[in-house]
């Protein structure tokens, strides 16, 4: 199993540095495991790199995980409609329009 910290920050400035650390562990057939807990900012670019990275694997039959998910992180998966995308359960019918955490939300 691989892991990787994701780090505080997943605004639109940290979407290609996200892809670039990713992109390694594209075909790893082990597990890959991204440590999710400190995410604080979380932008919708950054988003759009986690669910290719999940796709991208889920589509080649290698396991990947989101662990501690951060508040934060939660959010805008649930904003966005990714929840089940990103393994964090199922979507959430009433959608709620807060998207204080999110940046370009929408």
């Amino acid at each position: 199993m691989d892991t990787v910290h994701l780090g505080d920050d997943l605004g639109i400035e940290a979407s290609t540095g996200l892809k670039e650390r990713l992109a390694p562990f594209l075909s790893s057939a082990h597990a890959v495991v991204l440590d999710a807990a400190d995410v604080q900012r979380v932008h919708t670019a950054s988003l759009q790199v986690l669910y290719a990275f999940f796709a991208s694997r889920a589509g080649i039959g290698h396991p990947t995980e989101l662990r501690g998910c951060s508040e934060a992180l939660h959010d805008a998966a649930r904003l966005l409609g990714l929840r089940t995308a990103l393994g964090l359960g199922a979507p959430d019918p009433s959608n709620a329009t807060d998207a204080s955490t999110v940046e370009n939300g929408a």
